[in-house]
C-alpha cells in the first residue's frame, strides 16, 4: 500500500510520484519533481522520459506503487488513461486530475476511482507551464485537496484550495478560458482583419496601446455596457462581420459577438445583469408614445424610437456644425494611420469600454 505525504516524509523516503503523459507541461514537472529529490515514474506511449524518469511500460504499471499521480495525458484522453491505469491503482494513492475538461468530466473520473481506495482531486493548472514547471499556479478542489497540498509543500508549489467538492477547480479556469482563449480568438480574427486591410502595424499598437489603458472598473464597464447599449453594439459588430467578409475573413468571432448582442437586447442573454435590461437602448416592449415604429428588418433587432432620436439629433449637431463651418466633435486620423489607400477619413476608434 503506498504511503502519504506524511508518511514518507516520516521514514525519510522519497515521495513516488506517477506521471501519465509526458508531453510539455508532463515532462515539466517530471523533471522538477526529480531535481526536487521526489521518486518519479512516467509513462506516455509517444514520448520519452525525462532524465531521472522511470518510464513504465503503461498506464497501469506507472501508478502500481505512486503516492501521488499526475495525469497530464490531454483533455480527450483523460478518460481513457483513468480506465487503464485502475488495475495498478492501490488503496492511498493519490489521483491528481490536471488535464482541462469539464467539471462533470471531473467527477466522472472520481467515480471510476470508486472500490480501488484511490481518490481524485480536481486540480486546475492556472497559467502556461513553459518556464513555470511544476511551480506553476494551481487551484484545486475536492476532499483530499488539503492532502494534495500537505504532499506538494516541500516542493514550493502554489496550490490554491477553492472549496467545494471534485469540479470546482475547473468551473473556475474554464469560466476564465472563456474570457482569455474568447479574447485571444477575437485579436486573432481582428488581426487577419487588419492585415487584409493593410493597417496591420497600427492595429497591433492600437490594440497594445488600449490594454494598458485597462482599469480595476473595465470589467464592470463591459457588462454594463453591453446591456445598456445592446442594440448599438450589435448594430456595431454586424458591420464589422460584414466588413470581414469583405476583407476574405470568415467572422466567427464577430458573428458571435453580433448574435450574443442581439439576444441581450432581445431579453434572451445571460441573466448577469437582469435590471440593465430596463434601461439604455435595448429593444422596448413598447413603442415611445406618438412614435412611429421602423419597419422590421429580417434578422435584425427592433431598435427603440429613443435611440432612433439621439441619432436624430446628433446627426443634427453635425450638420448644424457644418453649416457653421465649425470643426466636427468627430476626430479623424491621417490617412497613413488608417486602413487601405481610400481617401475617406478614418474615425478615431474609441477608447475601451467607452462605448
Amino acid at each position: 500500500m503506498p504511503g502519504n505525504a506524511v508518511d514518507a516524509a516520516a521514514d525519510g523516503a522519497p515521495l513516488r510520484v506517477a506521471v501519465l503523459g509526458l508531453g510539455e507541461a508532463g515532462s515539466a514537472f517530471a523533471r522538477d519533481l526529480v531535481a526536487a529529490g521526489a521518486d518519479v515514474r512516467g509513462y506516455d506511449p509517444k514520448v520519452a522520459a525525462p532524465a531521472g524518469v522511470r518510464l513504465r511500460e503503461s498506464d497501469a504499471d506507472a501508478v502500481r506503487d505512486a503516492d501521488l499521480v499526475f495525469d497530464l495525458t490531454t483533455g480527450d484522453e483523460a478518460e481513457a488513461a483513468t480506465r487503464a491505469a485502475l488495475p495498478g491503482l492501490s488503496p492511498g494513492t493519490l489521483w491528481a486530475e490536471a488535464n482541462t475538461v469539464s467539471p462533470a468530466l471531473k467527477v466522472r473520473l472520481a467515480e471510476l476511482l470508486d472500490g480501488t481506495g484511490a481518490s481524485l482531486v480536481d486540480v486546475a493548472i492556472m497559467a502556461p507551464v513553459p518556464g513555470k514547471g511544476l511551480r506553476v499556479p494551481m487551484y484545486v478542489s475536492g476532499p483530499d485537496a488539503d492532502r494534495f497540498r500537505t504532499m506538494l509543500a516541500p516542493y514550493d508549489v502554489v496550490v490554491e484550495h477553492m472549496p467545494g467538492p471534485v469540479g470546482v477547480a475547473s468551473s473556475r479556469k474554464l469560466l476564465r478560458s472563456v474570457v482569455y482563449k474568447g479574447l485571444a480568438a477575437a485579436i486573432v480574427e481582428a488581426m487577419a482583419g487588419a492585415r487584409a486591410a493593410g493597417c496591420e502595424d497600427w492595429f497591433h499598437e492600437h490594440l497594445t496601446t488600449e490594454f494598458i489603458r485597462f482599469e480595476p472598473e473595465m470589467v464592470d464597464r463591459f457588462i454594463e455596457g453591453s446591456y445598456t447599449h445592446a442594440v448599438r453594439r450589435a448594430e456595431e459588430m454586424a458591420a464589422a462581420a460584414e466588413q470581414l467578409t469583405d476583407l476574405g475573413i470568415e467572422p466567427r468571432i464577430t458573428a458571435a459577438t453580433r448574435d450574443s448582442l442581439r439576444a441581450l437586447a432581445a431579453g434572451t442573454g445571460p441573466e448577469a445583469l437582469p435590471d440593465a435590461r430596463q434601461h439604455g437602448d435595448t429593444a422596448p416592449t413598447a413603442s415611445a408614445a406618438g412614435a412611429v415604429p421602423r419597419p422590421a428588418v429580417a434578422g435584425q433587432v427592433p431598435r427603440p424610437a429613443a435611440a432612433d432620436a439621439e441619432n436624430a439629433t446628433v446627426l443634427t449637431s453635425r450638420r448644424d456644425a457644418a453649416s457653421s463651418g465649425e470643426r466636427s466633435t468627430a476626430a479623424v486620423l491621417p490617412e497613413a494611420a488608417g486602413c487601405g489607400d481610400g481617401p475617406a477619413a478614418v474615425e478615431r476608434p474609441q477608447i475601451a469600454g467607452s462605448g
